[in-house]
């Protein structure tokens, strides 16, 4: 792989782990399309270091309230703020998706990183976004959220293991689909990101360490991903302030239809 190639691939997964359009479709479909060799999953999930130092400084003083009230909630084993509360919510959402990366692993490596699934998923999951967010009479802050919303935006984030569902996109959705806000949704599926991304990230980075080494690629790769995420970020929360989903439903749609295609021509 040539830095270039990595730089690519880094924004690629910086722009859209954040954005509702899926950075495990992109990642695995850029070298299909190029003609690129794969770099596989490890290498994926090294960029996520990335994402995942963007997100802890952009939301740093968030972080640290939440890291502060998660000392309360283990020294007194209960909660009673809204930050101790929203750590709590942290723990529980996580664990969905943590349990179906353990389960689903080589699945996730192998066929569910095919063009025509990726294509499917794209469009399944950009009609349902646009829906919910057309639909749901949805205007409830972050601090309305209790341990079962919590438990179901966990459980959609799950689903993100299939490329072209997105993780993002999937968390939105379920939040929208429970009468959160844009921004709400938009702050609590970023925060959510955290503590997935960074086991994700620690129990692969070795393994595209062993395969490629300390290269330059890698970091370049690295850098390109935190650089993009922190400017997808920052953007996203702008957008959403004064517009809806709807274009990134709009994008999903038109990429999958571009996929099947290529894979019509290309049979």
């Amino acid at each position: 792989m040539t830095v270039f190639q990595a730089i690519v691939l880094g924004v690629l997964q910086g722009l859209a782990e954040f954005l509702p359009i899926s950075s495990s479709a992109h990642l695995a479909l850029a070298p299909w399309v190029f003609g690129w060799q794969d770099p596989g999953l490890a290498f994926d999930v090294a960029l996520h270091l990335g994402t995942l130092v963007a997100v802890l400084w952009y939301f740093r003083r968030e972080w640290i309230a939440l890291g502060r009230a998660a000392i309360q909630v283990v020294r007194r084993r209960s909660a009673s703020t809204p930050e101790e509360w929203r750590a709590v919510f942290l723990v529980v959402g996580t664990m969905p998706g943590a349990i179906a990366g353990l389960l689903l692993e080589n699945v996730a490596e192998t066929t569910f990183r095919t063009p025509i699934l990726i294509a499917v998923m794209l469009m399944i999951m950009g009609v349902i976004l646009w829906a919910a967010d057309r639909y749901a009479a949805a205007d409830r802050p972050l601090n309305a959220m209790g341990l079962r919303e919590a438990l179901l935006v966990g459980v959609a984030q799950a689903f993100a293991l299939v490329p072209g569902v997105s993780r993002s996109g999937a968390t939105m959705t379920a939040a929208r689909l429970l009468r959160f806000d844009r921004q709400s949704a938009a702050v609590f599926s970023f925060l959510l990101s955290m503590p997935i991304t960074a086991a994700a990230a620690f129990a692969k980075v070795p393994d595209a360490l062993a395969a490629g080494g300390f290269s330059a690629p890698l970091v370049a790769g690295v850098l390109a991903a935190a650089l993009s995420s922190w400017l997808a970020i920052a953007v996203l929360l702008r957008y959403l302030a004064r517009h809806s989903f709807g274009i990134f439903a709009l994008y999903r749609l038109a990429l999958g239809v571009f996929i099947l295609v290529l894979v019509a021509a290309r049979a």
